[in-house]
C-alpha cells in the first residue's frame, strides 16, 4: 500500500511524523517534489515522485494537502483510478469541487498534533480505508454529513486559539515569577486535563462545571471577569466567523 502526499507543507510534515511514529515504513510513502519534500525524503527515507501525475499513478491512497484555493485545480486532470482513495485535508473545499472520479474522496481535518499521534481527526464519509490511515495520527472521528464536517472543522481554529491561550497564560505566570519552563508545562497540562476529563466522562458538561465552580471561589471569580468582558460571546462569534469563512455563506454573521 503506497500513500502519496500531494503538497508537502507544515501540516503534511506533521502527518508524516505521525505516520513514522505509528511504525509506517517510510518506503511506502511517496511525496510530490515540492515544498519540504526533498528535505524530508533525505532525512527519513521517503520516496519522491517525479511530479503530481507520477504520484497519482503510483499511489493507492493520495493525501491532498495543498493550499485550499489550489486544491480543485491541483487534482483536476490527474490519472485517478477505480479503487484509489483520495483524502483531502484542504479546509473549506467541498467534495463537489474535487474532480477525482473514479477514485473515492474523503475529507479529513487533522491537527499538527498528528506528529505525536494526538490529533482528533474528523473525516467524512466513513470509509474503512480512510479510518485505518487517520487512526495513525490519533483518534479518528467519523461524521454523518459534509455539513457536520464543516462545523467540526471549526475545531481546527479552536486548536490554535487554545495554543494561544496556553501561551498567554504561561507568559503571565512567568511575568509573575514562575519558572518559564514550569509555567509552560503546567499550563499545557492543565488544558490537557480539562479536555480529557470532559472527553472521558459522560456527565453533562454544565453539571461538571457547576460541580467544579465553588461559590465565592477562584474559578467563579475568573469566570465573572470573563463574562463581564463578553469573552464567551466573543468566542461564539469567532466560531461563527470561521464557519462562515469555511462555507462561504453570503449571510455571514457580524464579526
Amino acid at each position: 500500500m503506497i500513500i502519496g502526499i500531494l503538497g508537502v507543507g507544515h501540516l503534511a510534515a506533521s502527518m508524516l511524523a505521525g505516520f513514522l511514529r505509528s511504525g509506517l515504513d517510510p518506503e511506502t510513502i511517496l511525496l510530490s517534489p515540492r515544498g519540504k519534500a526533498a528535505a524530508l525524503a533525505t532525512r527519513h527515507g521517503f520516496r519522491l515522485a517525479a511530479g503530481n501525475r507520477d504520484l497519482v499513478e503510483r499511489a493507492d491512497i493520495v493525501i491532498v494537502a495543498v493550499r485550499p484555493a489550489q486544491a480543485p485545480e491541483t487534482v483536476m486532470g490527474l490519472p485517478w483510478r477505480e479503487g484509489q482513495l483520495v483524502v483531502s485535508v484542504c479546509a473549506g473545499v467541498p467534495l463537489s469541487r474535487l474532480e477525482v472520479a473514479p477514485a473515492r474522496a474523503v475529507r479529513a481535518m487533522p491537527f499538527t498534533a498528528s506528529e505525536i499521534a494526538a490529533s482528533p481527526t474528523v473525516y467524512f464519509p466513513d470509509l474503512e480505508q480512510a479510518r485505518a490511515v487517520l487512526d495513525r495520527l490519533g483518534p479518528a472521528i467519523a461524521l454523518a454529513s459534509e455539513a457536520d464536517f464543516e462545523v467540526a472543522t471549526v475545531s481546527a481554529a479552536v486548536y490554535g486559539w487554545a495554543q494561544d491561550l496556553i501561551r498567554k497564560t504561561a507568559e503571565w505566570s512567568s511575568a509573575e515569577g514562575l519558572d518559564p519552563a514550569i509555567a509552560r508545562r503546567l499550563t499545557a497540562l492543565t488544558f490537557v486535563a480539562a479536555g480529557r476529563l470532559i472527553a472521558e466522562k459522560g456527565e453533562p458538561m454544565d453539571q461538571m462545571l457547576e460541580e467544579l465552580v465553588t461559590p465565592g471561589g477562584i474559578t467563579e471569580r475568573g469566570l465573572q471577569v470573563l463574562s463581564a468582558r463578553s469573552v464567551p460571546a466573543a468566542w461564539e462569534e469567532a466560531c461563527a466567523a470561521v464557519l462562515d469563512k469555511l462555507t462561504g455563506r453570503a449571510d455571514a454573521r457580524p464579526r
